[in-house]
């Protein structure tokens, strides 16, 4: 495992090469944004969610006949990249199946994550390319973690996001199994902005699907955007650790979602899946701008 960072006049960023995640998000007064990574809260920062986003049906999925295991998110977030281009305001790093894959997910596919900064934005940006003879089907997500403002470990989370949408917005709820309850269920957001706190997660993730939303703002004691996240993703899940007094927040876009409870169908037809042919490519990003 190896460190990069990246840098600007405004932004300097860590990288890791276990998972291709970010680190650390700092501005020039040496400012951190990005949750450190307590284990006894949360030991992760920002990992990266493939081939699976959330969970599956009692941990097990089925294709073309046969029967897989995979933990929840997937392995990306576990797996070692290569680094294949740096500079200093930008980094790409890969991984590939291996036969340790193949066990967990039985497609050949090459991942690479490109992480680029420019002003007070960074650019996260996904390519996954079939390599294989067939057709695969895969989902893809981030998972960043950031400071609430004016909250310190172990005070109650409390805090105020703003949605581009003002209109009502509809959740899902995962918490069947890890799973998707059914049932579609209004937040309590007025006008755009949703206040939030520790009881908001009591239920795990506010799962906000069906392309309703494609940027969250997280605010400070005077509503002014702190961290913006903006993506073209067709799901964001919001979530903090229940129970843990956690100073931070994740805004996640995501290509995919949980299994339906008791969902027994096939992986490639779980709702979000991405599909792409023999030699074909995906490429998406979000953004995370600060200040």
């Amino acid at each position: 495992m190896a460190i990069i960072e990246l840098k600007n006049e405004h932004l300097t960023l860590k990288v890791s090469t276990l998972g291709a995640e970010l680190q650390s998000i700092k501005d020039n007064d040496g400012h951190e944004y990005l949750w450190q990574a307590d284990p006894e809260i949360w030991g992760r920062h920002s990992p990266i969610l493939f081939p699976i986003v959330c969970g599956l049906w009692e941990g097990k999925y089925r294709f073309d006949g046969y029967e897989y295991k995979m933990e929840r998110h997937g392995f990306a977030r576990d797996t070692e990249f290569t680094v294949i281009r740096q500079s200093e305001t930008k980094v790409t790093m890969a991984i590939h199946d291996t036969p340790e894959t193949h066990r967990l997910y039985p497609c050949h596919f090459n991942l690479a994550v490109t992480y680029r900064l420019n002003g007070r934005k960074i650019h996260v940006i996904w390519h996954v390319e079939n390599i294989d003879n067939n057709e695969i089907h895969f989902q893809i997500g981030g998972h960043p973690a950031f400071y609430v403002p004016g909250v310190e470990p172990g005070q109650p989370l409390k805090g105020r996001m703003r949605f581009d949408d003002p209109g009502m917005i509809e959740r899902v709820y995962g918490d069947v199994g890890g799973c998707i309850r059914p049932g579609r269920f209004p937040l309590d957001s007025r006008d755009g902005i949703w206040e939030f706190d520790e009881e908001s997660f009591r239920n795990d993730a506010v799962i906000i699907d069906r392309c309703q939303l494609a940027e969250v703002a997280l605010l400070d004691e005077d509503d002014e955007p702190v961290v913006t996240v903006r993506f073209k993703a067709p799901a964001v899940g919001l979530w903090s650790p229940y129970g843990k007094h956690a100073p931070f927040v994740c805004i996640e876009p995501w290509y995919g979602i949980h299994d339906k409870a008791y969902y027994q169908g096939d992986f490639k037809e779980k709702q979000y899946m991405n599909h792409l042919q023999p030699g074909a490519s995906f490429m998406s990003e979000y953004t995370i701008e600060i200040g």
